[in-house]
């Protein structure tokens, strides 16, 4: 998988380009079975709710395209991705005034969290196909977050839950140390290590 290092102001400092989709994830691919999986909203909502498969992909699609970059220090340039907008999801859901962040829930115990206004601009997507193919599950298939304006990990793979949160809650990296932001162009990779790492 050829990566290419670059001065290109256009890509975050300290990333490399590469032309294919390094496979990084916490846990082994789970399974998909479109009879019993469910994407559920809940908590500090007005209206929880949980969609089907196919009533996702029912939904208004929106199309994004740009780049992705990931902690590892790899960006991928002009992707594509097709999924339905989170803030039409939030609206469905009606947070409470006291919401302020989010959580999301994937297979394999993995959480990420997020201001909620971080996640209402229109590169924001439940996504379900990438370069008009349906999302492979090495790469979250069937149905993955999307946060391009951040690195990586903070769009879950795998997507099962998106929890309303009056309060911040570190997810699975962030409690082992990645920073808590991870803005890609202000290199917010690691934060201070917490104490249990010795």
């Amino acid at each position: 998988m050829p990566f290419f290092k670059t001065k290109d102001p256009t890509v975050p400092p300290g990333q490399t380009l590469t032309d294919g989709f390094p496979v990084l994830h916490v846990g082994d691919v789970p399974r998909f079975d479109p009879a019993t999986w469910r994407l559920r909203l809940y908590g500090l909502v007005e209206t929880p709710f949980e969609l089907t498969f196919d009533e996702l992909r029912a939904l208004p699609s929106t199309e994004w395209r740009g780049d992705i970059h990931c902690v590892t220090r790899w960006t991928k340039q002009k992707t594509q991705w097709r999924g339905v907008l989170f803030r039409s999801l939030v609206e469905r859901a009606k947070p409470k005034s006291s919401v302020t962040h989010v959580v999301q829930h994937a297979d394999n115990d993995y959480t990420t969290n997020l201001p909620l206004e971080a996640m209402l601009g229109d590169d924001c997507l439940v996504a379900y196909e990438f370069d008009g193919q349906a999302l492979e599950p090495i790469h979250g298939g069937p149905v993955r977050m999307l946060v391009p304006k951040l690195y990586f990990w903070k769009s879950a793979k795998w997507i099962k839950g998106i929890e309303f949160l009056d309060h911040d809650q570190k997810g699975f990296w962030e409690v082992r140390g990645y920073n808590n932001d991870a803005d890609p162009w202000k290199e917010e990779r690691y934060s201070d290590l917490p104490s249990w790492f010795g």
